[in-house]
């Protein structure tokens, strides 16, 4: 792929590593990302997702490594990369207590802009959000989903090139997180790059041109959602809901069950992973006959992308245990 050197890329790290005393949170990871490009980082929460984006921001430093975004070196070129850079943190950082047109306006003051170009972008970020109609209102009034507009909106005050996204739709119901999603693909087709980071699969798999799965602070792969599900065309898997949801004692059972290499919940069903779904069907009625749980319908999907993610998880897990 092109954008593969810090000079070419977006964004790039090489090598990137960060301790928070003997914690080991980002483990000697490398990527590139290209201009345009909207990439997810997909990991558990924990995994260290957040810890890559405040480097990258500056907000941390890294213990080891490099950073950089179009080629600004995120320690040695911070003005500069000011001006490149928005984020929208996971945690709101609208202001409460002023309106949403003041969030931005005040942004604005804080990229240097004067009062006059302030207000017309303000005007320019509430059309473009669809928030016209609360540009009036207290930031503390509006919705989880409008604020979480207006935060995407703020990030964009000084046009940035590049914006980090820490698990833009934490939190928000359907329609809101189906708004926000639109929103950054609107953005990304003008040019916008994106990091985005999730643990939400289904998501990633929507929005990314690729993703990169990180888990206990080391990527462990990096492709296409399409690719990643290829690439673990293995892990088949058989998709079963029951008559009644499983009790703890059950659920470990359903993860004992022969050939299953794990368990994932969709919706109201199971899906066990699995080399061969046909064994693992024998061995799922013979357990469901020994209780008094019953099937009310049983599939043998192809991979999903939510597969790929437990099946890459579980593997570095047992590396990292030495089984």
């Amino acid at each position: 792929m092109t954008g593969d050197t810090a000079g070419e890329a977006a964004i790039y790290a090489r090598g990137l590593t960060k301790y928070f005393d003997s914690l080991l949170a980002v483990d000697h990871i490398s990527f590139s990302i290209e201009q345009g490009e909207l990439f997810g980082f997909l990991g558990p929460n924990g995994a260290g997702k957040t810890t890559t984006i405040r480097i990258f921001m500056n907000l941390t430093r890294s213990s080891e490594g490099t950073a950089t975004v179009y080629g600004m070196d995120t320690v040695r070129d911070t003005l500069a990369l000011k001006s490149v850079v928005g984020i929208v943190p996971e945690v709101s950082n609208v202001f409460p207590e002023i309106t949403a047109r003041s969030n931005l306006t005040f942004t604005g003051a804080l990229y240097g802009m004067g009062r006059r170009e302030s207000a017309s972008r303000a005007v320019e970020l509430l059309g473009m959000f669809g928030l016209e109609e609360h540009g009036g209102k207290k930031a503390g009034q509006l919705s989880l989903g409008l604020k979480r507009r207006l935060a995407i909106a703020m990030s964009m005050v000084h046009r940035p090139k590049v914006l980090f996204l820490d698990e833009p739709t934490s939190g928000l119901d359907v329609t809101a997180s189906r708004s926000i999603r639109e929103i950054v693909k609107r953005l990304n087709s003008e040019g916008v790059t994106f990091f985005l980071t999730t643990h939400n699969m289904e998501e990633a798999n929507q929005l990314c041109d690729r993703i990169a799965v990180i888990n206990r602070g080391k990527i462990i792969a990096v492709d296409t959602p399409g690719k990643l599900r290829r690439a673990a065309s293995e892990a088949q898997s058989v998709e079963v809901t029951l008559n009644r949801r499983p009790t703890a004692v059950e659920e470990a059972g359903l993860a004992g069950i022969d050939g299953v290499t794990g368990v994932a919940e969709a919706g109201e069903s199971y899906r066990l992973l699995t080399a061969d779904p046909e064994r693992t069907l024998r061995s799922l009625f013979r357990f469901l006959e020994a209780g008094d749980l019953a099937v009310s319908a049983v599939s043998t999907p192809g991979p999903t992308l939510e597969d790929v993610f437990v099946k890459l998880t579980s593997e570095e897990q047992d590396v990292g245990s030495g089984s």
